[in-house]
C-alpha cells in the first residue's frame, strides 16, 4: 500500500505526517494483558518498585536524595491532568551535570511516563509538566549524573481514571489540530544567566486504553514520543515521552541564554509525524 505524506506550514510551525492505516491495536491488547496479569508483587508498593528498579535499572544502586525534590498534589481530583514537577539541587557544569532524569508512575499500565535529558546548557534539571494515574500510585524519580551515580525520590499521589476513561470529544478534529505548539518565556529575558521557558503542545496523547464514546471501540495508541530543545543550536533538553503524559503536554524548562537568539523545538509523534516550532528570544 502506498503512503502520501501530507505537509502542512504556518509561520514558526511545520509538520510532516505520514497519512497511513493506525495499527496501534497492538497497544491497546499489551496494555490490556499487562492491566489483567500484574504479577503479586504489584500490590504491594515496595516489591512493585524493586521490580520496576530491576526492569529500568538493573545492577544499579539508587541512592535516596532529599535534594531531587517532587512537587505535586497528595490528592488529585482526576487521574488525567496531575501537575507534576521536580527540581533537583545539583551542579551543572561541563565537568558534573544531571545527565537524565526518569519519571515512574509505579502502578499505570505503562509505568515508564518519560525520560528527560539535559546538558549544561539545562541550567538546571527541573521539569514542570502533567501526567496521568490510572489508580493511586507511588511516583519514583531517579536522577542519572555524568559521573554514573544514580539518585531517587519518591512520593504518593492518590488519583485514578487517567489511562483507561473515556475519550470524549471530536477525534477527526484533535487529529487534524496535533502537533500545534506554543512557546513563550516564563519571565523577562536575562541574558547570562538561567531562563525559564514553557512549551505547551496541542495532542490528544491516547493511551490506547480509552474507548470512543461514539463507536464503543478503543482509539488506537497516539502519543508524542520524542521532543527536542535547542538554543542556537545547542540541545538544552531531550525527553522520551510515553502515554503517561496528559492531553495537550505542557513543558516547563530552563535552559541557558548567554545572548539573544532562537529556542527551537522539534517533536515526533509514535506515527512519525514530526512538528516544529521557533521562538525568537531577547531581540
Amino acid at each position: 500500500m502506498k503512503s502520501t505524506i501530507h505537509t502542512w506550514i504556518q509561520p514558526g510551525l511545520t509538520s510532516t505526517r505520514p497519512r497511513k492505516a493506525r495499527c496501534a491495536y497492538w497497544f491497546v491488547g499489551l496494555a490490556l494483558l499487562a492491566l489483567s496479569s500484574r504479577p503479586p508483587w504489584a500490590q504491594a508498593a515496595d516489591g512493585g518498585w524493586a521490580a520496576l528498579q530491576q526492569t529500568y535499572f538493573p545492577g544499579k544502586q539508587l541512592e535516596p536524595a532529599a535534594f531531587v525534590r517532587l512537587t505535586a498534589p497528595a490528592r488529585a481530583p482526576s487521574g488525567e491532568q496531575v501537575p507534576f514537577a521536580f527540581s533537583i539541587d545539583h551542579p551543572m557544569t561541563e565537568k558534573q551535570y544531571i545527565k537524565s532524569v526518569t519519571l515512574i508512575v509505579d502502578e499505570n499500565p505503562v509505568p515508564l511516563t518519560a525520560v528527560f535529558h539535559f546538558t549544561p546548557d539545562s541550567g538546571k534539571a527541573e521539569i514542570a509538566t502533567r501526567i496521568r494515574f490510572e489508580i493511586d500510585s507511588p511516583v519514583h524519580v531517579v536522577a542519572e549524573t555524568s559521573d554514573g551515580r544514580f539518585y531517587v525520590n519518591s512520593t504518593v499521589v492518590k488519583a485514578a481514571g487517567g489511562c483507561g476513561g473515556p475519550a470524549a470529544g471530536d477525534n477527526a478534529a484533535a487529529m487534524a489540530a496535533a502537533g500545534k505548539m506554543k512557546m513563550a518565556l516564563d519571565g523577562p529575558f536575562k541574558p547570562g544567566s538561567v531562563n525559564k521557558a514553557r512549551l505547551l503542545i496541542k495532542h490528544p496523547m491516547y493511551t490506547g486504553l480509552q474507548r470512543d464514546l461514539a463507536t464503543n471501540g478503543f482509539r488506537p495508541a497516539f502519543f508524542i514520543d520524542k521532543i527536542e530543545v535547542s538554543y542556537n543550536g545547542k540541545t538544552v533538553m531531550r525527553a522520551d515521552t510515553h502515554i503517561g503524559i496528559s492531553e495537550d503536554p505542557s513543558i516547563q524548562f530552563n535552559f541557558v541564554a548567554r545572548q539573544p537568539g532562537a529556542l527551537q523545538v522539534s517533536i515526533r509523534d509514535n506515527e512519525g509525524g514530526t512538528f516544529r516550532h521557533a521562538l525568537d528570544v531577547g531581540s
